[in-house]
């Protein structure tokens, strides 16, 4: 089974991504911003990683920063974003823009975790 960890400040968006992902039979862990995610990412191993991009204090950059920088570096990271134009690097494996459709992130998400 893959794991999916899910981080977004607007918990809306966190529960409709993690409900989405649970009916493609994946484990989804979520984290309500930046830095939680970022400890949890450390301390467990995740097959797909979905993150906001504008958050407070750690945004979706700095985390797929320190993905890249970990020794998890290749863990897959799709970027989501009502602000793509902020996306100061190109180190997401994807990235959607908000709003986007379930179907599209569930196509994302498979495409992603298919060879896991």
């Amino acid at each position: 089974m893959c794991k999916v960890l899910v981080i977004d400040d607007e918990r809306m968006i966190l529960r409709i991504v993690e409900q989405a992902l649970q009916r493609m039979n994946y484990s989804v862990e979520t984290a309500e911003n930046g830095r939680n995610g970022i400890d949890k990412f450390d301390t467990d191993s995740y097959d797909l990683v979905i993150t906001d991009i504008c958050m407070p204090e750690t945004d979706g950059n700095r985390v797929v920063d320190h993905i890249r920088n970990s020794p998890r570096s290749r863990t897959p990271v799709i970027g989501m974003s009502g602000t793509p134009w902020k996306l100061a690097n190109h180190m997401f494996d994807r990235v959607l823009p908000k709003p986007f459709q379930i179907d599209s992130l569930m196509e994302t998400a498979k495409s992603l975790t298919s060879a896991t």
